[in-house]
């Protein structure tokens, strides 16, 4: 079947569907979409909202369509809805067929006019991520998105507006554990929210952390220091992130110097820690996306919780500082911690921008769904 239009046809794009697309994601490249902020309501929604096709993105097309500034700017409205009681979020889900599991989360944006969901397998050989986009007005199927680029670009948008929100106003230094393709957003996102000077990695494989420094310094223009022990990556630092696949901690809570924010971002696993209790016990603040997740899946936080060293009420979600409703950091002193699990809202959030985006730019393939 061909559609005709603006849009490519699904036989036209059918070969190009198996190709394997690049997931690095370039430094931020701007788009002019329109006015971001517009909230729609049902009065409101976009004409596109109503179209009776489906439309299928790609990797590539995501990769084009969403920049980092964007995604921040959309995942920290998702998080100021939230923090007012506007969103609706379920955590993540699991089934194992060894070896494969399927995991799924979804969410709502009554005042985007949007809901949605991702899933995603995870096996032997790697994982495959899809989002599929929902009309909140008339339950139509707006759209599906590859998804793996997506969920890189809002993990690291979220770690970026932890920052902003809980990184000292002067944080300068920046060291990240993990030099795979998530840290690379985490770079990214941190050096939107800040003013970086520096940025050291560290990883267990000296080639991969000298091949990463100088490939982020290539991307962004700052200084990158390849760290030669996870010491000397810890000291002085004024924000760490993690984005690891460690099951044990990366480096010890006592390292730490006061007045640090840390983004723990790895794990979504109880099997699973990147820091040690230390560090929990010394932060002053400590904020997760999603207070329903930590039982699931925060492994980071699962003994400091059954010792009794942090309670459950003490945890605030990033939502509430957003909007306004916890505080947040209250001095330079305070170490602040944001344990990031990944949130659907997030997904959705991001997904509802690369939709609208792609309707006004033509592209993506309409499929008769």
């Amino acid at each position: 079947m061909e559609v005709t239009g603006r849009f490519r046809t699904f036989r036209q794009h059918s070969a190009g569907l198996a190709r394997t697309h690049s997931y690095s994601c370039s430094h931020d490249r701007g788009l002019g979409v329109g006015d971001q902020s517009k909230k729609h309501t049902a009065e409101t929604v976009p004409d596109y909202y109503h179209r009776t096709m489906t439309l299928f993105l790609t990797e590539s097309d995501v990769q084009q369509l969403l920049p980092m500034s964007a995604a921040m700017e959309r995942v920290e409205a998702a998080l100021r809805q939230q923090g007012f009681g506007r969103t609706t979020n379920q955590p993540r889900r699991r089934v194992q067929a060894p070896p494969i599991s399927l995991n799924v989360m979804f969410a709502a944006q009554p005042e985007e006019r949007v809901l949605g969901l991702k899933t995603y397998t995870v096996g032997p050989s790697g994982a495959n991520f899809h989002v599929l986009l929902y009309s909140a007005d008339d339950g139509h199927l707006l759209c599906v998105l590859q998804a793996n680029c997506l969920g890189q670009i809002r993990t690291g948008a979220a770690s970026g507006i932890a920052t902003r929100y809980l990184a000292r106003a002067d944080a300068h230094v920046h060291t990240v554990f993990g030099t795979g393709w998530q840290a690379r957003t985490q770079v990214e996102a941190v050096c939107h929210a800040r003013q970086i000077e520096e940025v050291r990695c560290y990883s267990r494989n000296p080639e991969n952390r000298s091949r990463f420094a100088a490939e982020m310094s290539a991307i962004l223009g700052v200084r990158m220091v390849a760290a030669r022990s996870p010491r000397q990556a810890v000291d002085g630092a004024d924000i760490v992130t993690t984005i690891t696949n460690a099951r044990e901690p990366v480096f010890e809570g006592d390292w730490l110097t006061a007045g640090t924010h840390l983004n723990v971002a790895g794990s979504n696993s109880l099997l699973k820690r990147e820091i040690d209790e230390t560090t929990v016990r010394r932060a002053a603040v400590i904020v997760v996306d999603d207070r329903h997740a930590v039982p699931l899946e925060c492994g980071d936080l699962l003994a400091p919780l059954e010792k009794g060293t942090v309670y459950p009420e003490a945890l605030v979600e990033l939502g509430e500082v957003v909007a306004g409703h916890h505080p947040g950091r209250t001095s330079p002193e305070q170490i602040t911690l944001f344990k990031s699990h990944g949130m659907a809202l997030e997904d959705v959030a991001v997904a509802a921008y690369v939709y609208r985006a792609a309707r006004e730019r033509g592209l993506g393939v309409e499929l008769p769904v």
